[in-house]
C-alpha cells in the first residue's frame, strides 16, 4: 500500500511537470500554453498537490486583451532561467480574471491592502495553504537600478518563506459598505473629483466613468443643476473628441493613459461598449444633443461589426496587433495624405489633430478638434484599416456582460427611438437563458462549447435587470422575472451579498465598487427594486452612498426614494412621451406615481 501511494503521488507530480494550459476553456490561458513555465489551471487537485508537497504557489491573473500581460508572457514567463526557478520552487497557476472574478477580487484586495494600488497582470505569491505573501504587477525578465526582475522577486519570496512562513497571517478582505452621503451633498462630492482642465474625473489616467455619468444624467432628470450638467456634457464631449473614441469604426477603448484623453490602452471590451451605449443614449435623451445620438449609433455599429457572433457578443479585442500595441489603429501623416488625396486631406486636417508632432510611437492616433461631419474621408481610412492585420479577439461569451449589453440595447432602443433594438435585446436574453440557465442556476462563460458552470451574483443581477425591462414591454416575462428574483435573493447570506461560493475557493462577499461595470451588489439591488416596483411590492428608501464608488448604486437609491416615475397604464406608453427616469407597467387606474404623489392620467 505504501508503494502504491508513493507511485500515485509520483504520477500526480509528474503530470504537473509540464505546462497544462493547452486544453483550457480560456483564450487568455491558451496564450500562455507555450510558456516554459509549468502553468496549471486553478482546480482542487492543483491546490491539494501544493499542500501535499508543502510547495508555495504563484497565482498569476490577467485577461487576453491586456497589453502588459502579453509583455510578461513574452519576457519573464518565456525566460528559461525564470521558468526553471519557478518550476522547481513553486506550483504555478494561471487564471483568467474574467472567468474567476471571485479569486481576482480577493487577490486584488490583498494587493491594494499591501501597496495601495493594483493592476494586471496580477501576480501573487502564496504559501502552500494559500496565505498571500506578496503581490506584484509587471516585472521584467532582467532587472535594473529601478526595477527588480521577476526571478529576483521569486527568489526573495522563497528565502523569506524559509525563515518566516509561520509569521504570515491569513488575509481576510474587508468588505465595508461605502459611507452614506446626504442627497444635497451628492453634487458637491462629485464636483470635487471633476477635472476642470481636461474633463472627466481625477488628474491621472482617464477612465470612462460610465456609472458616474449615468447617475448624473438620471439626477439631472430629477433636478436641474447647472454645474453637474456642465460636468456631464463636457466629459461626454471630451471622450467623443479624444483618443478614447475609435473615430473610424465606432466604440471606445478601455481607458486613456494620460490626463488629456489622448492615448488609450487599445483593448476594446464588450462591457465598455455596453456601458457607453447606455450612457450616450441617455445623454441624448436628457440633453437633446444630436452628437450623442450619433455617438450611440457608432457604438451600435461597432457592436454589430466587431462583437456580435451568433446572436451574442464576444468579450474583447486585443490591445496589441502582432505584439505591437495599437498597430492596427495608428497612422503616419504620409499614409493619411496618400489614401485621402489632396482635397479630402485638407478637410481631414480641419477636423483631426495631425499638424503637430506624432502622438504615439512616431505615428498619429486620431483625435478630433471639433464635431464637424466628415463621413467620406473617415470611410476611406476605415476601408484601408480593415485591410491591415486586426487585433486578436477573445471569443468567450460572458453571461452577465452579455446581459449588460442587452440592457444597453433596450435603453438605446428607448432613448434613440429604435424599437428594433429592444427586439434584438430580447433575442439576446433568450439565447443567454438557453445557454446558461439550467433551471436553478446561471453559468458564467462559454468558450468553444465548454460551459463554466460557476454562479456569480453579477451575472444574476444583470440577468434580472434585463428581464425586468423586457417585462415592461410584455408581461409574458413575469414568470422568469419571479424566478430570477428568487435566484438573486439566494446570494444574500446573513444579511450580506455573496458574489460566489465555490468548493475550490472561499466564499467571496460581493463588491460595492461600480467601475468599470456596476458591482454585483448594485446590479442585484437595482434589479430587485425594479421587479418590486413592477409587481406592486413594497420598496423601502435607502441611503445614497459615496460618489465615484457607488454611483450605480445611487441610481437605485433614486428609484428607492421614489424619484423614478412609475406609470401604470392599460396600454404601453411610447418611451419618448415619458421622462427618462421612468418605469411602466400595465394596469388600472392609469397613474403616474412620483415623489410620494400619484397623479391620475387623462384617458
Amino acid at each position: 500500500n505504501k508503494t502504491q501511494t508513493m507511485t500515485e503521488n509520483s504520477t500526480l507530480s509528474n503530470s504537473y511537470s509540464r505546462n497544462n494550459l493547452g486544453q483550457s476553456s480560456s483564450p487568455y490561458l491558451l496564450q500562455h500554453a507555450d510558456n516554459p513555465v509549468w502553468w496549471q489551471e486553478w482546480k482542487k487537485e492543483t491546490l491539494d498537490l501544493a499542500a501535499k508537497e508543502n510547495k508555495p504557489v504563484l497565482v498569476s491573473l490577467g485577461y487576453s486583451t491586456c497589453h502588459w500581460c502579453h509583455v510578461m508572457a513574452a519576457e519573464a514567463f518565456s525566460d528559461a532561467d525564470t521558468a526553471s526557478y519557478l518550476n522547481e520552487n513553486y506550483i504555478c497557476i494561471k487564471i483568467d480574471r474574467e472567468q474567476r472574478p471571485d479569486i481576482d477580487q480577493y487577490m486584488m484586495h490583498f494587493m491594494q491592502a499591501q501597496s495601495g494600488s493594483g493592476g494586471w497582470p496580477l501576480n501573487v505569491f502564496l504559501t502552500h495553504d494559500l496565505r498571500p505573501v506578496v503581490a506584484v504587477t509587471y516585472a521584467p525578465a532582467d532587472g535594473d537600478d529601478y526595477r527588480m526582475s521577476f526571478l529576483e522577486i521569486a527568489r526573495r519570496v522563497i528565502n523569506y518563506l524559509r525563515t518566516d512562513s509561520e509569521q504570515i497571517s491569513p488575509f481576510i478582505a474587508a468588505y465595508e459598505e461605502p459611507p452614506e452621503v446626504e442627497e444635497d451633498k451628492l453634487a458637491e462630492e462629485i464636483a470635487s473629483y471633476y477635472d476642470d482642465n481636461y474633463s472627466g474625473f481625477g488628474t491621472g489616467q482617464k477612465f470612462p466613468n460610465h456609472s458616474t455619468l449615468l447617475f448624473l444624467l438620471y439626477f439631472l432628470s430629477v433636478k436641474e443643476n447647472a454645474e453637474l450638467r456642465k460636468i456631464c456634457t463636457s466629459s461626454l464631449d471630451t471622450m467623443m473628441l479624444g483618443g478614447l473614441n475609435d473615430h473610424l469604426q465606432g466604440g471606445i477603448f478601455r481607458y486613456c493613459v494620460d490626463r488629456r484623453w489622448t492615448i488609450p490602452h487599445f483593448e476594446k471590451m464588450l462591457y465598455d461598449q455596453a456601458m457607453s451605449l447606455w450612457t450616450y443614449s441617455l445623454g441624448y435623451r436628457v440633453t437633446g444633443h444630436e452628437r450623442y445620438r450619433e455617438m450611440g449609433e457608432k457604438i451600435l455599429k461597432c457592436l454589430d461589426e466587431c462583437f456580435e457572433e451568433n446572436g451574442l457578443f464576444i468579450s474583447a479585442f486585443n490591445a496589441d496587433t502582432d505584439h505591437e500595441e495599437g498597430a492596427t489603429y495608428v497612422w503616419s501623416r504620409e499614409e493619411i495624405e496618400n489614401h485621402l488625396g489632396k482635397e479630402d486631406y485638407r478637410r481631414f486636417r480641419d477636423v483631426y489633430t495631425i499638424d503637430g508632432e506624432p502622438n504615439f510611437e512616431k505615428k498619429y492616433h486620431l483625435t478630433r478638434k471639433n464635431f464637424d461631419p466628415l463621413a467620406g474621408p473617415e470611410e476611406k481610412l476605415l476601408a484601408v484599416r480593415k485591410t491591415r492585420t486586426q487585433p486578436s479577439a477573445d471569443n468567450k461569451i460572458l453571461c452577465g456582460i452579455n446581459a449588460l449589453a442587452a440592457i444597453a440595447l433596450i435603453q438605446a432602443g428607448r432613448f434613440l427611438e429604435k424599437p428594433g433594438l429592444e427586439k434584438k435585446a430580447e433575442s439576446v436574453i433568450m439565447k443567454l437563458l438557453d445557454l446558461f440557465w439550467n433551471g436553478s442556476a446561471l453559468g458564467h462563460s462559454i468558450f468553444q462549447g465548454l460551459l463554466q458552470k460557476q454562479s456569480f451574483l453579477s451575472d444574476a443581477g444583470a440577468m434580472l435587470t434585463g428581464v425586468t425591462m423586457l417585462y415592461e414591454n410584455d408581461e409574458k416575462w413575469g414568470e422568469i422575472m419571479r424566478t430570477m428574483t428568487t435566484y438573486v435573493e439566494s446570494f444574500r447570506k446573513d444579511g450580506k451579498w455573496i458574489e460566489s461560493e465555490e468548493d475550490d475557493f472561499r466564499a467571496i462577499q460581493a463588491s460595492w465598487f461600480d467601475h468599470p461595470v456596476p458591482s454585483g451588489v448594485s446590479l442585484a439591488e437595482y434589479g430587485l427594486t425594479r421587479a418590486a416596483q413592477l409587481t406592486g411590492n413594497e420598496v423601502r428608501p435607502v441611503p445614497y452612498r459615496h460618489p465615484l464608488q457607488s454611483d450605480f448604486y445611487n441610481i437605485n437609491a433614486l428609484m428607492c426614494n421614489d424619484l423614478f416615475h412609475l406609470y401604470t397604464t392599460k396600454n404601453r406608453v411610447p418611451w419618448k412621451n415619458i421622462p427618462p427616469n421612468s418605469l411602466q407597467k400595465r394596469g388600472e387606474p392609469e397613474t403616474d406615481c412620483y415623489n410620494k404623489i400619484c397623479r391620475t392620467l387623462n384617458s
